[in-house]
């Protein structure tokens, strides 16, 4: 059964996207000046499964931010503990590029192993002719390029999107309001649906401590992974620096949830606890 939730660190990679809003599209070509990060910032959580009223740790990602010339390099790197590599390894990277001034993705990179599945894909995100261009395999040696595919000019990938969000003015959001969001993935254009649920005071954050928090609760797509209906909870630090604390989903087989463990390189203090 714990096969289940091998995908868990692409999905939490995933899920983690989920908190943002094309709200900041409306403005001219879409783009957003950041005031929330910087080059330096490494943010690590810790990956949970639930099975049987159990919650078993089993593994972690790591988000890392850095200054590459004329784009800025995000990064995150998910693997699971050595304990439970006997029974399945796991080992994802993710890579985005954007563009600084605009909060765009210019390229991408997804480098996915899990157990005897493996995943390249490269993609190039052409902002003037609007399209983005994959180049997919087995490994970085076997990819192959695929046709272009279409997409509008706000069109994020897994990583940009997250640091997009982080720069988005929340307190304007209606409390219950729906947001759309678009997402560039395997070679496909994703729209879906996330319902702001407004600021929850007080949440408890185990081992960090209570904290201010922004709670939104994403749509899933049925499917292999989660039910249909399934709703996800995502509590965001209530701050400038605006950091996903605390994300929990059911899914097929049991339930999942990331919990930020440390972090270093912040632009502005630490989230605030408010019982330390």
């Amino acid at each position: 059964m714990l096969k289940k939730w091998a995908p868990v660190l692409e999905i939490f990679i995933f899920l983690i996207t989920c908190f943002s809003s094309v709200k900041a599209q409306e403005a001219s070509n879409c783009t957003i000046s950041n005031s929330a990060f910087q080059p330096g910032e490494v943010v690590r959580y810790k990956l949970y499964y639930n099975w049987n009223f159990v919650w078993v740790p089993a593994g972690e990602v790591v988000f890392t931010v850095e200054d590459s010339g004329d784009l800025t390099k995000l990064k995150a790197v998910g693997t699971t503990y050595k304990s439970y590599e006997w029974f399945f390894k796991v080992h994802d990277r993710y890579e985005s590029y954007i563009d600084p001034n605009t909060m765009l993705p210019a390229r991408s990179v997804r480098d996915i192993k899990e157990g005897n599945f493996s995943l390249y894909d490269r993609v190039e995100f052409d902002r003037n002719k609007n399209y983005a261009l994959s180049t997919r395999g087995k490994n970085k040696s076997e990819a192959v390029e695929k046709d272009p595919i279409a997409i509008e000019s706000c069109v994020h990938d897994m990583l940009s999107v997250i640091y997009f969000a982080r720069n988005l003015e929340y307190p304007r959001m209606a409390k219950n309001e729906i947001i759309p969001v678009s997402i560039f993935l395997d070679n496909e254009v994703y729209p879906l649906e996330v319902k702001y649920k407004g600021v929850e005071n007080e949440k408890k954050i185990k081992g960090l401590g209570t904290f201010e928090t922004y709670v939104f609760s994403p749509a899933t797509i049925a499917g292999e992974v989660f039910k249909e209906g399934d709703q996800m909870k995502v509590w965001v630090s209530k701050d400038n620096n605006r950091l996903p604390l605390l994300i929990e989903s059911p899914i097929a087989v049991g339930s999942i949830k990331a919990v930020l463990m440390d972090y270093d390189g912040l632009r502005y203090a630490a989230p605030k606890n408010l019982n330390p």
